[in-house]
């Protein structure tokens, strides 16, 4: 591996340097359904800096398949703290109407809204949801 890849900022790993603990390695956290599993690489027990990199890239991404995770440098938001429970989508009870926000693939914010007025509260939350969900398969694609 080369020097500049360990400097380089990996998904879901990061360096513990703890010199009063003798303490070097990667520490590996995956989260997937709001459960995190985690490891440690030791510098020491791994042959060096570089090769405990490569063994905790190499758990992750075996983890994450074994999981069913979809492998994504992106950071991917996994909880809402919305009124709908839905992450990316919330309901405006003064414009009466679902408000859609997504992420581009550029790193730029969209939003776009639908009305209850139309169709009902019910259709526009599905709506809703599966404009989301078309946007963040696009993001991640």
């Amino acid at each position: 591996m080369s020097k500049k890849n360990l400097h380089e900022k990996h998904k879901d790993i990061a360096r513990i340097d703890q010199e009063a603990k003798c303490t070097h390695g990667w520490y590996v956290r995956v989260r997937h359904l709001g459960k995190p599993h985690v490891k440690f690489f030791s510098d020491r027990k791994n042959g060096g800096r570089s090769a405990a990199l490569s063994g905790a890239l190499a758990w992750r991404d075996a983890k994450e398949i074994e999981l069913g995770k979809k492998r994504t440098d992106r950071n991917i938001v996994t909880t809402s703290n919305n009124n709908t429970g839905v992450v990316g989508v919330r309901f405006n009870e003064k414009m009466n109407r679902y408000e859609i926000s997504w992420v581009t693939k550029e790193g730029k914010s969209g939003k776009t809204s639908v009305s209850t007025k139309k169709c009902g509260k019910e259709q526009a939350f599905d709506r809703a949801c599966a404009i989301r969900m078309k946007k963040e398969e696009e993001r991640l694609v």
